[in-house]
């Protein structure tokens, strides 16, 4: 049996952004450019999204699920051309969601799972 793996760890909110469970990788919480107008946040959320699956050897291409949390759901417009525009055509399946953020100036927020069988 393989081992959880616990890469990025915040203690003050007692959680890990980024798990390694077997074949499987679970990254939470990513979003960026708080304030800013909604592409530039989901820019900023792939980013993020990018650079924890680096830590762990992995790209974009590695993932299968998103969740993508908005602020306003009528955003959802927008999020098509941005996969587009970050992923090379394997496009993970995905699910929207409207919720109230823990402050005002988020919009944009995406949960992921990753497959590590793909590297």
């Amino acid at each position: 049996m393989k081992n959880i793996n616990r890469v990025e760890v915040d203690e003050k909110w007692a959680d890990a952004t980024i798990i390694e469970a077997g074949d499987y990788v679970f990254v939470g919480y990513c979003m960026e450019n708080e304030g800013q107008p909604i592409e530039k946040q989901m820019h900023g959320a792939f980013n993020i999204l990018e650079n924890r699956l680096k830590k762990i050897g992995l790209t974009l291409d590695s993932v299968v699920k998103m969740d993508c949390l908005f602020k306003d759901i009528e955003d959802l417009d927008v999020l098509p051309s941005v996969i587009k525009e970050r992923f090379s055509g394997g496009y993970p399946t995905r699910k929207a969601y409207e919720t109230k953020f823990i402050r005002e100036g988020i919009a944009f927020q995406i949960d992921a799972i990753a497959y590590k069988g793909f590297r």
